[in-house]
């Protein structure tokens, strides 16, 4: 006997069908109707034709909005779940309120998508500092000290069409071949060096390397190198993806630079002897960048730091080094490579995300991000539990108890072990899918990963409100619907990421850490097809891209940006590339408001995001640029209270620093920022820069515009600056002293900053105070 609804649904049908045969054709626009996986749309087929009359009453549009008649495009299961549909603005706005629709979007024409942060940063060919560095950009060298590279089939690393010709002259080395590296084979006009150093390694593992582990070659079995190297510089690859995440073009930021890989990583670790050898081995071969996304969870003094020596040594030969400033955030002072000669480099999102949503039981949707590519789960809701209920909250492999995880969705805590470990922990305990939920540590901050079972990872709030309802509700249950790749909506961006190391400097507090900040967060570029996406062994896949998360992706960005200044402006110091990126850098998002810290969800400080997010078409023209060479840095050394021994691993010609003319204090090095320490409520410091014009008037005339921080007056002498063909560099002097009588301090830090402008330009340096242990309320 047939039911009520199969009853019911026929004359449902005729009614939309007759309606649409009298009413005024309304013009129709295609529609994503993003879908809770139990919705009823999900079953119709693009294929059955005749099944676009369902469609009207499966979405809940009434007889009034049922003309024209709308029309099934597409069917979306793996992953997104969901539908494309031609309907009228009034009938997706209708349907956008229906229960099970999670979202509804217009269908927007878009050019040929990159990995998405050319785009995010304004890089074309049309105008700014791609088109500038493009005469020649071939000739410059980017030196990627990592894991190695994978070339094997990688269009990434090939020269476009005619090639790129010869290397340039000035660069000496070349590629070396080895067990499972042909370098005839591998490298070309774009790949023109492949070394590596593993000597040190051997030595602490105290065996030669297990080549049946890891290839003792410049190849990339780990797929970290091969990620930063096509991110810095790769050519242009049309159709990049991981599986359907991110579909489009994946471009470096220099797409024509040379690469020259540097493999100084391993299984096991990076040692510094090792790294040593391969800066040396770079600033031999004659690279222009090196772009270096390794480091430590400590800084170290600067003479005691291989990363920092071997830096200053390059450097001195005019090349720029830029390199990642940690993921042990969101701490204080835990940034690391952090000398000032070292462009540092921390980590923020762009505007393109991969939501995942927690669909829960009682009808409550909270939104989180995913990479899963597999079947999603069906329409049926799960029972859900909480991990700590079922032997470990972190889902630790092999302590989740089988009899209470089978079958169901597990509500998971970050930390500890890797995130998708936790899901394989559920899956291998039997569980059908994870809700990964962030701690206090990790606030809001979301990185989307290529889970191996049905996963999302929501943050800090949303996972207390949905751990609050698995001990509440006697029955919890949940789903988790994908929505696949969405660009351009909430939340803002960019916003810092939680892991990125922060200021202020362990090593001299008067040099502001991180310099600037770029994206870093769930970055397409190639991957090894050595290791699976996760690096674990549980996981078999293998991928020709991957999205991963880290300074280490945010360094290579600044290296490709740094390649094509020195490109546009050869005659620049690496000190003067540093200084552009710096001054020109913005603050803002892209809703108007000052860049968010995903650690705590409220306002970032030059101490999380440095000077900025990088502008490169802005960088093109900084207008003035603050400049310094080794002899500048040597005397930085001797403010900090070096003796000449420890200086000298840095002169390295057997001189005696002269430290009788050093600064007054570290801070009067010529850096494009200002990090003042009180040591009590009456101090004052003041600071000294010299700034040279760039700008294409030589008779410009800047003026200061300062913003003190609280509790400071700052004041900057002289107040303008005028230039002429003769005095191309000026100096000023900026005084920073605690303000008012008395004083109230109510935090640690303040912030402000100052900016010459000269009506086009504007040249901004971030200001910080350091206040006394006692600042809270204090008064004098």
């Amino acid at each position: 006997m047939a039911s009520r609804k199969q009853l019911l649904l026929p004359c449902l049908v005729l009614l939309f069908v007759a309606a649409a045969a009298v009413a005024d054709a309304a013009p129709q626009s295609t529609y994503i109707l993003h879908l809770a996986p139990d919705h009823p749309a999900l079953s119709l087929s693009p294929a059955r034709g005749g099944r676009n009359a369902l469609l009207g009453p499966l979405l809940g549009l009434p007889r009034r909005l049922s003309a024209p008649r709308p029309r099934l495009l597409y069917t979306y299961a793996r992953a997104a779940t969901g539908v494309a549909a031609r309907l009228t603005e009034a009938q997706a706005a209708h349907v956008a309120a229906q229960p099970g629709v999670l979202a509804v979007h217009r269908d927007e024409a878009r050019q040929l998508h990159t990995t998405h942060t050319p785009e995010f940063l304004h890089l074309n060919g049309a105008a700014g500092l791609l088109p500038a560095a493009s005469g020649a950009v071939s000739d410059v060298v980017v030196g990627v000290l990592d894991t190695g590279i994978y070339p094997l089939n990688r269009s990434s690393f090939k020269p476009v069409g005619d090639g790129l010709g010869p290397p340039p002259s000035s660069f000496s080395g070349g590629c070396v071949s080895a067990a499972k590296f042909n370098a005839s084979a591998f490298c070309n006009s774009k790949l023109i060096g492949a070394k590596f150093f593993y000597k040190g390694y051997e030595e602490a593992l105290g065996h030669p390397i297990n080549e049946t582990l890891e290839s003792k070659s410049p190849l990339d079995t780990e797929g970290h190198g091969t990620h930063t190297a096509s991110t810095a510089a790769g050519s242009p690859v049309d159709g990049a993806g991981f599986y359907d995440y991110a579909r489009g073009r994946a471009v470096g930021m220099a797409p024509t630079a040379r690469i020259a890989a540097y493999k100084i990583c391993w299984k096991g670790g990076c040692l510094d002897s090792d790294i040593l050898a391969a800066f040396d081995e770079a600033v031999g071969d004659g690279v222009n960048v090196i772009s270096l996304s390794v480091g430590s969870s400590y800084a170290a003094d600067f003479y005691q730091d291989s990363i920092a020596i071997g830096a200053f040594g390059a450097v001195k030969k005019g090349i720029v080094v830029s390199a990642s400033a940690g993921n042990s955030g969101p701490g204080e002072y835990t940034a690391s490579n952090i000398a000032p000669w070292i462009l540092t480099v921390g980590a923020s999102t762009v505007d393109r995300e991969f939501p995942a949503d927690a669909v829960l039981g009682d009808g409550s949707v909270y939104g989180g991000v995913s990479l899963y590519a597999g079947d999603p789960l069906n329409s049926t809701k799960l029972p859900l539990v909480y991990a700590a209920d079922c032997g470990s909250r972190l889902c630790l492999i092999g302590e989740l108890d089988k009899d209470k995880v089978a079958g169901k969705i597990v509500l998971c805590e970050r930390g500890v072990n890797a995130r998708v470990e936790k899901g394989a922990a559920v899956g291998k305990a039997g569980g059908i899918g994870m809700i990964l939920a962030n701690t206090e540590e990790s606030g809001e901050e979301l990185i989307a990963d290529p889970h191996l079972i049905p996963s999302t990872m929501v943050g800090q709030k949303f996972g207390d409100k949905i751990r609050h309802y698995v001990k509440t509700d006697p029955s919890p249950t949940a789903t988790i619907v994908f929505h696949g790749t969405v660009i351009g909506k909430s939340p803002s961006a960019p916003r810092v990421a939680s892991f990125s190391s922060r200021g202020p400097n362990s090593r001299a507090a008067e040099i502001l850490k991180p310099d600037v900040t770029a994206p870093g967060v769930n970055i397409l570029a190639a991957w090894t097809g050595e290791a699976s996406p996760t690096d674990l062994d549980i996981d078999p896949r293998r991928v020709p891209f991957n999205i991963i998360s880290g300074t280490s992706m945010s360094c290579p960005h600044v290296s490709g940006l740094a390649a094509l200044l020195r490109q546009a402006h050869p005659e620049w110091s690496p000190a003067a590339v540093k200084s552009a990126l710096m001054t020109t850098a913005y603050n803002l998002d892209n809703s108007g408001e000052i860049i968010k810290d995903l650690a705590t969800g409220t306002e970032s400080t030059p101490f999380v995001r440095g000077a900025g997010h990088v502008d490169p078409n802005s960088a093109l023209d900084p207008g003035l640029v603050y400049d310094a060479d080794t002899a500048d840095y040597i005397g930085f050394l001797c403010a900090l209270g070096y003796t000449p021994s420890q200086i000298a691993v840095f002169t390295r010609d057997g001189s005696v620093a002269d430290c009788s003319k050093k600064p007054a204090r570290s801070g009067d090095l010529n850096y494009p920022a200002f990090a003042a320490v009180f040591s009590s409520y009456k101090d004052s410091v003041t600071y000294h820069r010299v700034v040279r014009n760039v700008g294409g008037d030589a008779n410009a005339v800047y003026e200061a515009k300062v913003e003190s921080p609280a509790g400071v007056d700052a004041k900057v002498t002289p107040a303008k600056l005028v230039f002429d063909e003769e005095h191309r560099s000026l100096a000023y002097e900026i005084t920073l002293g605690v303000s008012g009588n008395p004083v109230i301090v109510d935090t640690k830090y303040s912030f402000g900053s100052v900016t010459w402008s000269d009506g086009k330009h504007n040249v901004t340096s971030p200001i910080a105070v350091t206040w006394p242990e006692s600042a809270g309320a204090a008064s004098m």
